[in-house]
Parts: C-alpha cells; structure tokens; sequence
C-alpha cells in the first residue's frame, strides 16, 4: 500500500511456485524504476509485500509513506490526528526538513523570534559533530552501497574499510547512566561516539563515519529526529541538545561531589542553560533541580512560604525567575552592571532580553502528564505510533497526584479547589508539567509578576535525556493549542526547537526520593526541600518560595513604579499584584480557552486563599 502511494499502478508478476501443495512458496516480482524485485512468501500476498518492501527499502529508508514522499520531494496534505496510532503528520511537525540546509550552515534558534544562535565551527566537536548529532541534513540521499539492513554499523564500516582499529577515549557519568566514548580512524579523519556502553559507543562512532563519508544514514526513526524550532532553519540541532544535556549532568556532579552525596539521588534531573551567541562554549548553566513529588494539601502555606511542586522541572524553571529577578536588581543597581545585565530597556516600556540571550531547558525525561503517559519507552526503529488502548484521551490536561507519581486527567467539569475542602482531607490537585510546560509556551517563563516589569520570555529548547518521542512532546507542548485566538501584543504560542540526545539516559526503578534539591547560579550550594512539606528539613522556606520572590518584586517595583508595564499604583495583596497584570491575565484566559475549546479539559487552579497575603503579615 505504501509503495502503491509513491508509484501508483505498478504490476506484481508470479516468477514461481514451488514446495509441497499443504505448504507452497509464492516468487513474486514487480519492477519499480526499470529495476525489478522479487520477495518469497507462503502466500501470494506476502510474496507481494516482501517485493514491495524490497523496492521501498532500495529508494527509501524511511518506516512511513508520508516520510518517503518527504525523500522524494513530494508532501502529502495530512490532517494532524492527535488519536490516530500513526504518529504520521510530516506537514505540520517536520516542516522544518523540507529544505535542504547545506552543510556549512549555521543554524538559528530565536529566542523571542528574532534572536539567533549558529552552530559555527568554534564548537568543539571534532570532525565526528556530524555523528553523535545523527546528522540533521534534511533527509539522506539513497546509497550507491550495498543493503544495509539489519547490519551493525561497525560491521558495515567494516566491509567498507577492514580492519579498522577502535580507541577507548573516556568514561563519565552516575552509575545508572554511564557514558563512554570511542573513536576510530577513517581515511584521515577521527570520528567520536558515546553511549552507555563500550558496544554502543564504537556503533555510534561508525555511524559518524558512514553519515559523514558514504553518506548512510542509519537512524531515520521520524518520532526520534529533533523536531526544528518554527520557521527557523536548524543545521545540527543535535549538537547544541547533547552540549546542553552535558552541562546540566556535569554541573549537577560538581554539586554532589561527583554524585556521592546523599542528595543525588535522583529520578529526574532538570536544568537551564543560557546561550548569549553562536558559541556553545559561553553557555552558563542557570539552574539545576530534582524531584518528582508535589506537596501534601495539609502543609499548604497562606503566606507563599511553601513550594507547591517539586517536580525537576518547575523547580528549574523557579530558578530561572529568581536569576532574572538578580539580572533586573542588576540592571538597576548602577551604571557598570547595567552593561552586564542580560536585560535592555524596552522602546514599549519596561525591558526585554538582550538579543542572542536564550533558554534552554533540559529534563532526563519525558515531561509527567501528556507527553509522557503516550511515551512508555524509547522510540524504536519499527515504531508505527503507539498502540496505546488509550489513544482517544491524547492531549488531554491531567493533574499529579498528592504524596504520590503519576497524573490522571482533569473531571470534564471544571473543578474548583477550596482550601478548607483541602484541609479536611479532599485530594490536592496540581496541573502535570506537560501542562505547565504548554502554558509557558503561550505566557512567558517569567510569570504574571515579572511581566510587570519584562517582555513575554520563551525556551529556544526542550531536550529530553530519555523517552523523547518527538510527536508526542510537540502536541503535548504546544500542537494541541494550535487554534489560540487572540492573544495580547508580544504573547504568541512558542515552537521551541524539541530533541532528544544521542545517549539516553536509562530508566532508574526503584522508589523516588521524597526530597527535591535546588541549585541557582550565584548560589554557595544545593538547597534540599521535603516536597510534602515544601519547605527545608528544618521547616524553612524555600529560596525559591512565593513570599521570596514577591519581597524581591516589591523592592524592584519602589525604583521601577514609573516605567512599568502595567500601573500598579499601591501593591498589597500578592494575589491582586499579579491580577494588575492586566495583558498576561488576557493570555491566560485566551490559554484555558484553547484547552476547552479543543475539548482537552479545564485547568484547575489552586484555592484562592493561598495567595490571599500581603508582606506586612
């Protein structure tokens, strides 16, 4: 059927029929492009489709007709079914392969949509960069070389170039995710390959070398490709997602005394990193987080003295508010650290990023909630789409459950959370990242607060360490709120540049630590929080609390009130501050419209009265 899409028409030939009449075997033939192929079958039908697939694998090497009519330089017009188990809509996810790029480019990544940052040779990665990046030129070639399926890399290299020798080069990283590195010399040229072990790592070294010197591509597993970053042309995404996953892991080792402290362990680590222009090497890691638990409804504060949730990757993301809260305390503090802020006045009143200044974040897996529950394991070479029984609930908002892992969707009526239902015992409900992470992606990183101060700020990236299914992230992050309406100046919905890394992290089993640690830059060390009580073993808040960050707004907005985003005449209570922010509660309105008006559920806000304070308290 699929080759039958690419080349309609094409006549099947019986060549013979031999065996035994209880058990026959069929030759059939069928000529595609002057050149015929047979296959064998105990049925006609198999015969056929083993001829088919013959003639597909010659000219395509990709698992799907939509990606083969991507190769062949044609598009199907696909309507995106979010439920259908074909994980199959090139036109609207992988736009970004169309164009060749070629492969001197640099490629951009703009942060608020004008920033840029090139891959330009001053990275260094040596000649292998093409290699462990599973080279991102758009779609190969077809190989003059012989078939390659179901071969090993280095055995095909090997037919190619006997006798090859393989160096063991290095060997880092915690115990449950270790990374070696091997090279080998071909024709002149080094080429590197990591993987958590020896075998992978020589696989990933001779993959580097057939992509960059025969031009074979071996990995083409769609839901596994970088999914670009919209309307901006990527050359080696990869690259910059397997630098940005080897910052956050080193720096979380240097806080842990290479990962033997007490406070390593882990289930999921996030961080930020910061690029500021084309050089990967003067990207600073902003934060580091764990945790996989959310607070106990009983230990919620009315002060803002608690965290409500502790997951990885909405600590990272406090981090971030508490760096950008220090760079606008910079800016204003005098003249000299005005130049080193990374925030510039704004012509429209308040400030905004400097340009090149970008985010990215890392999270050692898939995302809780909607991007996760559809992507139980790594995506495999044969991968058609999930055959997930559940496949009608994709896209759905879900909540993460109170003391505990996992989400379940939201009630189809909208739910409202009242703090004295909470504190008799009714469940605490908290939206899962995939959520938080999509509403980030309409609102801004930065918050209600800061935008009170700054412009709307988005990730460039989401790189994920393990379970990265491109198809699944991307509607979980942004493609299910595709049809937002009406969205105040300079908000807009983000397509950040998604990928996995060339080395995924193995899943850890085992029972998840009931702490979660923190880590900003400018900070001495790891601040350890219990994430029932949402605050320090010693019942301590949090750096990263409420009632921290609003005593930090309200010290800014005393020198800032003049050049405001919105007025804000005499702030009190924390809850009414945040409502002055007039356009971003427009965007939240127009977020939550989108989510009902795709029939995804209503997003549920904590009790009102946990933002009900003032700092006089």
């Amino acid at each position: 059927m699929q080759l039958n899409e690419i080349k309609p028409g094409l006549q099947y030939k019986l060549l013979s029929q031999t065996g035994p009449v209880h058990a026959p075997m069929f030759v059939m033939a069928v000529e595609v492009n002057g050149q015929v192929f047979e296959g064998s079958g105990p049925t006609k039908k198999k015969a056929k489709l083993h001829a088919a697939e013959k003639a597909l694998r010659s000219f395509v090497q990709f698992p799907n007709a939509s990606e083969a009519h991507l190769a062949m330089g044609r598009t199907l017009s696909v309507n995106t079914d979010f439920t259908s188990d074909q994980a199959d809509f090139p036109d609207t996810l992988f736009n970004g392969f169309e164009t060749p790029v070629p492969s001197d480019a640099s490629f951009y990544l703009g942060s608020n949509g004008d920033g840029s940052f090139s891959s330009s040779g001053d990275y260094s990665l040596p000649s292998s960069a093409v290699a462990s990046s599973l080279s991102q030129s758009p779609l190969p070639a077809p190989s003059p070389y012989p078939s390659t399926s179901g071969k090993n890399p280095v055995m095909i290299l090997n037919e190619l170039r006997p006798g090859l020798k393989y160096e063991f080069l290095s060997e880092s990283g915690e115990s449950h995710a270790k990374n070696f590195v091997m090279a080998v010399a071909v024709d002149g040229q080094t080429f590197e390959g990591s993987g958590r072990n020896k075998k992978l790592a020589k696989a990933r070294a001779a993959q580097s070398a057939l992509a960059s010197l025969f031009n074979m591509q071996l990995d083409q597993t769609p839901s596994r490709q970088p999914i670009p970053s919209e309307g901006l042309q990527l050359h080696l995404p990869q690259v910059l997602a397997d630098a940005v996953a080897r910052l956050v892991v080193d720096k979380f080792s240097d806080l842990t005394e290479n990962f033997t402290s007490p406070h390593a362990r882990r289930k999921v680590l996030a961080g930020i990193v910061m690029t500021t222009g084309t050089d990967v090497k003067d990207a600073l890691v902003i934060s580091v987080s764990t945790g996989t638990k959310c607070i106990n409804g009983e230990y919620m504060s009315d002060r803002g003295l608690a965290l409500n949730d502790c997951h990885a990757e909405i600590i990272s993301r406090r981090c971030l508010l508490k760096f950008l809260y220090t760079q606008l305390e910079l800016y204003l503090s005098n003249k000299e650290d005005q130049q080193k802020s990374i925030f510039i006045k704004s012509e429209r009143g308040g400030f905004k990023l400097k340009e090149n200044v970008q985010f990215h974040l890392y999270i050692s897996t898939s995302p809780c909630g909607d991007a996760r529950i559809f992507s139980p394991h790594e995506a495999a070479q044969e991968d058609q789409g999930d055959r997930h029984p559940n496949r009608k609930a994709r896209g759905q908002l879900r909540t993460k459950i109170e003391s505990g892992e996992g989400t379940i969707p939201v009630r189809s009526t909208t739910t409202i959370q009242t703090w004295d239902g909470v504190l008799q015992g009714e469940r605490l409900l908290t939206m899962s990242c995939s959520d938080k992470i999509a509403r980030w992606n309409v609102l801004g990183i930065q918050g209600a607060l800061l935008s009170l101060f700054v412009e709307p700020i988005y990730f460039s990236s989401i790189i994920l360490g393990s379970l990265y299914h491109g198809d699944h992230l991307s509607r979980a992050v942004y493609q299910r709120i595709a049809e937002i309406e009406d969205l105040p100046p300079l908000y807009t919905l983000n397509r950040p540049l998604l990928s996995g890394i060339s080395n995924a992290e193995a899943r850890q089993p085992g029972k998840a630590p009931n702490f979660s640690v923190n880590w900003t830059v400018g900070d001495t060390g790891l601040e350890v929080i219990n994430a029932t009580t949402g605050k320090d073993e010693m019942g301590r808040a949090s750096r990263l609390c409420k009632h921290a960050f609003y005593s930090r707004w309200m010290r800014i907005h005393a020198k800032l009130s003049y050049s405001l985003r919105s007025k804000i005449l005499k702030p009190n209570l924390y809850h009414e501050t945040k409502q002055g922010a007039t356009e971003y509660q427009t965007a939240k309105e127009c977020l939550f419209k989108a989510f009902l008006k795709a029939g995804l559920g209503a997003w549920v806000e904590k009790p009102i009265e946990q933002d009900q304070f003032s700092l006089t308290v």
